[in-house]
């Protein structure tokens, strides 16, 4: 007996059997003695009821994508067909580590303002992996703003589902396709209250040549765009809507986009002269460099654009 809450994951999934197998073992093995449920929802393809599991402590349950195709309406329709207290979220490339879900239960427990919370990753790129921790527990929405924090890794989210479902709202579908979702979703949840992080590692977060986003830069800059369009509150801290201006511009330059490439810099440099995304963006649209190398560059140190 417990009176720990019983947890559900959301793990959105397609065209990834063997990952995913993995991924689901992993959260089965969490030494956290409440029910943990896998929620596999199968986007634009077939579900494999095969992984269905009855077992009443650590279930399987396979679903369809009811909602519009893409990861986020795969966690929406994950979400809906939740009914514990405490809902995660997974990607179904990335691996859960045995103490997460027990270090962030007992910190989300703690803290009732809060209605997520995060844990440090490690990041396994090429052979090389790379531990990305913050120094701090508590995240405000100006943090937020200022920095995409990659810490905050949408697997590694742990939530109160009335807090999602009945507060702040499900994954935006809205996004052009749902880039940098689960940011705009941070972005949100912080509008409500502190966003709270694990100082240790909980999740082993597989960066490869197939994610699904790689070299989809103009899906990556309508995406940014929409984003500081749709929030306001970046005009309150000019370094960082320079820093995800500057985003736009590489993903521009990436794209072929010269012209629009250097306006998207030009107003970086305006926002933030030392904002160095700007001078990659110029580089890759002068031919200097090419985009994918520098990608590469930043994935082995664990770090992105």
């Amino acid at each position: 007996m417990t009176d720990l809450p019983d947890v559900d994951v959301i793990v959105p999934t397609r065209d990834r059997p063997d990952l995913l197998r993995e991924t689901i073992d992993a959260i089965g093995a969490q030494d956290y003695p409440a029910r943990v449920r896998v929620i596999v929802v199968f986007d634009q393809s077939e579900p494999d009821l095969s992984l269905s599991v009855n077992d009443p402590q650590r279930p399987v349950l396979v679903i369809s994508n009811a909602r519009r195709p893409g990861l986020a309406g795969g966690r929406n329709t994950g979400l809906l067909a939740s009914d514990a207290e405490l809902v995660a979220f997974c990607d179904d490339d990335d691996t859960w580590l045995p103490g997460k879900l027990a270090a962030q239960v007992a910190m989300l427990r703690s803290e009732p303002a809060a209605a997520l919370v995060c844990c440090g990753i490690r990041i396994s790129y090429d052979g090389t992996e790379v531990d990305r921790v913050l120094p701090k527990t508590r995240i405000e929405l100006r943090d937020l703003l200022r920095d995409r924090l990659t810490e905050l890794h949408p697997s590694s989210f742990l939530m109160r589902r009335a807090a999602v479902v009945d507060g702040f709202g499900l994954v935006s579908e809205e996004i052009p396709g749902s880039f940098g979702e689960d940011y705009e979703f941070l972005l949100r949840a912080a509008r409500t209250g502190p966003v709270l992080t694990v100082p240790q590692v909980g999740v082993v977060i597989r960066w490869h040549k197939k994610s699904y986003f790689t070299s989809r830069w103009d899906t990556m800059a309508q995406g940014l765009t929409w984003l500081l369009e749709s929030y306001p509150e970046f005009a309150t801290v000019p370094a960082g809507k320079a820093r995800v201006s500057g985003q736009v511009a590489f993903a521009r330059a990436a794209g072929g986009d010269r012209r629009l490439a250097l306006r998207w810099a030009g107003r970086t440099v305006r926002r933030n002269p030392l904002e160095p995304r700007a001078y990659l963006a110029l580089a890759v649209a002068s031919g200097a460099v090419k985009p994918d190398t520098v990608v590469r560059q930043l994935h082995s140190r664990g770090r992105g654009i």
